[in-house]
């Protein structure tokens, strides 16, 4: 009976193992979607209102909503939250005086307050 049950543990090993790396795949491919979703919402916004609206914006464990701002309810989105920092960019030609031409877009997507995706865009005026 131990020999047995040594030998199922050896031979059961390798398939928890690929499960869990599996499990990880699937929560990197749903944080990627979530963050190319919100980044594209950022991105279809007008220039002027990128940092007012989006600088600081987070979204909860369990408070993710969709592009037409309903709540995702399925329970693959379980765990997941996002945020949102923009920055903007001054190039060496412009003067600090001048209002900047260039916002920098960094969307962070974690899973249980681990970063599994992140995305950064430069959006011009």
């Amino acid at each position: 009976m131990v020999i047995l049950g040594i030998a199922s543990v050896i031979v059961l090993l390798p398939f928890t193992k690929g499960a869990a790396i599996q499990k990880e795949g699937i929560y990197k491919t749903i944080a990627s979607n979530l963050a190319s979703e919100l980044m594209e919402k950022i991105g279809n916004t007008e220039y002027e209102q990128i940092v007012t609206t989006f600088d600081g914006y987070s979204e909860p464990e369990s408070g993710l909503r969709n592009c037409q701002g309903q709540f995702y309810t399925s329970s693959n989105y379980e765990g997941f939250s996002r945020e949102v920092v923009c920055d903007y960019v001054y190039v060496p030609q412009e003067s600090g005086d001048k209002e900047p031409k260039f916002i920098l877009v960094t969307v962070r997507v974690f899973h249980n307050g681990r970063e599994i995706a992140i995305i950064h865009k430069l959006i011009g005026k």
